[in-house]
């Protein structure tokens, strides 16, 4: 069984924090393998800054075979997803 592992989204995701929630991610997701969950719970903001740390994320796990989820997307973070073009291709449920 591969390996799950949740990881609990900030409130905002800006230029400001995005390289340190890309390097948690990437540690986190280790060799992207397994099923890398990201939960937007409490998040209300995602930067383009932002966007890239998710898009790294799906990058890395789609290579090496694994998945990347988005849960608990909140509407005004998935019209990002949407506008962006991005919902073509995230796993978003």
């Amino acid at each position: 069984m591969k390996e799950r592992i949740v990881y609990m989204l900030c409130e905002r995701v800006d230029a400001a924090n995005s390289p340190a929630v890309q390097n948690e991610m990437d540690e986190l997701s280790k060799d992207g393998t397994g099923e890398f969950v990201i939960d937007f719970a409490e998040n209300k903001y995602v930067s383009s800054a932002g966007l890239r740390a998710i898009l790294f994320i799906q990058k890395k796990m789609a290579k090496a075979g694994g998945r990347e989820i988005l849960i608990n997307v909140p509407e005004s973070v998935k019209e990002i997803f949407d506008v962006t073009g991005y919902s073509r291709f995230l796993n978003i449920e």
